[in-house]
């Protein structure tokens, strides 16, 4: 009898929780959810509209410097470097070379190689390798290879310091320490997957021999491994529209954009006075650019440089690379923003410029419009029929967006639909990382330097199968 009245008890306490639940919702649907939902619309679709503006706007400019625009060779005084044969060697200035390094394992050997093939008078280089690497066994091969090439004549310094106080940054700035340093004229920077051609320094050192108002020139990358995996064809597709049209419209019109921490040579003077190597951010980079700017340097991209690195091949390693790239830019907006506005050496249009365009839409308002609409607000949208949103704002304008993303790789604009699939998964990372940088809370400083596969990445490469050749029908039943 105790087990017979049990039950209907159960039932009837279960009915009333869910009819409870139902009775909520539909008292708080309209009054709450409906008004919450339309704001939500309404500022999404502000939100897209910036981001439309300013894509648009960037294709206009780089559409005009294609069309009309002159090389950055024509824009500035450039000249090739001229043997002077009563000076001698001492004619051309004095280059360091900076490699940050830590445990590269599997890369050490093709930065190295690569920064000691730089054609330059060989008593007017300094090649800096700077070891962070907390590996022994690392370390010892490190400064074996260095020393094989301090064998070879070539002017190559190994540093190690005690600890990694602020990670590349500190690394940098402990190099810049160095007596030997003090007798050079700039620095050329490469992260230790990267391979400069040869003719590196004379294409890019002509450019601050003859103009003394630009304090950097940054080259474009070359990723070697782009069709290792959907993945690494995925980042090509958006780090082709970074340098193929962000870099080259900052440079074009305002003569700034973000240093991209390596792959670059900087004025060592305009170095110095923008105030060094700062640690505070995980975009050292970034830091540095926006300070140098600020102090009235012109920067200058040439995308007709190339230089050969590796994409991160593994999702885990592209994760933090991308937690990095998101909350470094939104902590460095907090820190500098008011510090821009308040500015008197640079021109209301730049400070504009740099607040509003560089900042608050590329690095923050694309990575939260991208998750908030696309991937919360639209989808919420199914169940309120009342709540709609535009065919302009859910359609025209992505579209758009996208289309325009995408010129920077014609290549892969069959792959247009896994980009996007792909960009709305990373968004919430992305997002998660703004806020954090923005915040201040969490890993904010958190650096987990990306993996590279390097030799490794070859070895895969060439043990993979060989395709069949295709056979044509004819030639089949032949």
């Amino acid at each position: 009898m105790d087990r017979l009245s049990f039950t209907p008890t159960f039932q009837g306490t279960s009915y009333g929780i869910g009819d409870q639940i139902g009775l909520i919702w539909e008292q708080t649907r309209e009054p709450l959810m409906v008004p919450l939902l339309k704001l939500m619309v309404v500022v999404c679709l502000t939100m897209s509209v910036m981001l439309f503006v300013e894509r648009v706007y960037m294709g206009i400019v780089i559409a005009l410097v294609k069309l009309f625009g002159r090389k950055p060779e024509q824009r500035y005084n450039w000249e090739p470097m001229k043997e002077d044969f009563e000076l001698g060697n001492s004619a051309y200035p004095m280059v360091l070379v900076q490699i940050p390094m830590y445990n590269e394992k599997e890369v050490y050997q093709l930065s190295i190689g690569a920064a000691c093939g730089l054609s330059w008078p060989s008593d007017r280089i300094i090649i800096q390798v700077l070891d962070d690497s907390t590996d022994p066994t690392i370390k010892d091969l490190v400064e074996m290879e260095c020393q094989r090439w301090a064998s070879k004549g070539i002017n190559i310094k190994y540093e190690i310091r005690g600890n990694r106080h602020g990670y590349k940054a500190g690394a940098l700035k402990e190099g810049m320490k160095h007596s030997y340093v003090k007798q050079c004229d700039y620095v050329a920077i490469f992260d230790a997957d990267f391979q400069p051609e040869p003719d590196f320094l004379w294409r890019t050192i002509p450019f601050l021999v003859h103009n003394p108002e630009i304090g950097l020139v940054q080259a474009r990358w070359k990723f070697v491994n782009s069709d290792e995996c959907l993945m690494t064809r995925m980042q090509e597709m958006s780090l082709d529209y970074h340098f193929t049209v962000e870099q080259e419209v900052g440079s074009s019109t305002h003569a700034f954009f973000g240093f991209n921490g390596t792959a670059g040579v900087w004025r060592i003077s305009a170095l110095n006075e923008a105030g060094g190597w700062k640690d505070r951010t995980t975009v050292e980079d970034m830091d540095l650019a926006v300070r140098a700017s600020l102090k009235g340097w012109k920067f200058v991209y040439v995308g007709d440089i190339k230089v050969k690195n590796e994409l991160p091949s593994t999702f885990k390693a592209y994760r933090y690379q991308q937690h990095r790239w998101s909350c470094g830019p939104a902590n460095l907006f907090k820190k500098m923003a008011i510090e821009i506005a308040r500015n008197k050496k640079v021109n209301l249009w730049k400070k504009l410029y740099v607040i509003y365009s560089f900042f608050f839409v590329r690095k923050i308002v694309a990575h939260v419009v991208t998750f908030l609409f696309y991937c919360v607000v639209f989808p919420a949208t199914v169940f309120f029929p009342e709540v709609e949103v535009p065919t302009w704002g859910a359609i025209y304008i992505p579209s758009t967006i996208t289309l325009l993303n995408a010129v920077g790789t014609p290549r892969s604009l069959h792959l247009l639909v896994f980009w996007i699939l792909f960009e709305n998964v990373m968004s919430l990372h992305r997002t998660k990382a703004t806020f954090i940088g923005l915040l201040e809370v969490g890993r904010v400083n958190e650096w987990v330097v990306t993996e590279k596969l390097g030799d490794a990445l070859k070895m895969k490469s060439s043990t993979k199968t060989p395709k069949k050749p295709r056979i044509r029908i004819g030639e089949r039943y032949a």
